[in-house]
């Protein structure tokens, strides 16, 4: 009987804790935009530099998000081309998108881990070159 209880206890206990748990995490969820701006400021630590060029500027209209600012560039890693973009909406007031234009030379930081993983330019950063 005296088992039976100490389980019960555990198991409620196990219960109450993991809920506990799960709405914690829920709570204290990361927006994109806080996911985003942290991805930059990784980047922007470990990342090692390498020469690229823009390719384009777009403005997109999404029903959802409303008007986004894509800068389109391409670089080389150890021999392998990359052609990104990344979404310059929320750096409107470090970049001059009127100044991007085709070709225009760039620094590129990229994660040396993972190549594909790069920015052109960040809150404390810019590898737009004038």
């Amino acid at each position: 009987m005296i088992s039976y209880r100490i389980f019960l206890l555990a198991a409620g206990g196990v219960v109450l804790v993991s809920g506990g748990v799960a709405v914690w995490l829920a709570t204290h969820r990361k927006s994109p935009e806080e996911r985003e701006r942290q991805r930059r400021a990784n980047l922007n630590a470990i990342g090692r530099l390498t020469d690229g060029t823009v390719l384009d500027v777009n403005e997109m209209e999404d029903p959802q998000l409303g008007r986004q600012q894509l800068l389109v560039y391409t670089y080389d890693v150890a021999g392998v081309q990359y052609e990104c973009s990344q979404d310059v909406t929320h750096l409107r007031q470090f970049v001059d998108l009127r100044s991007c234009r085709l070709g225009l030379p760039a620094s590129i930081k990229y994660d040396p881990h993972n190549p594909s993983n790069s920015i052109v330019t960040s809150e404390t950063w810019s590898g737009l070159r004038k």
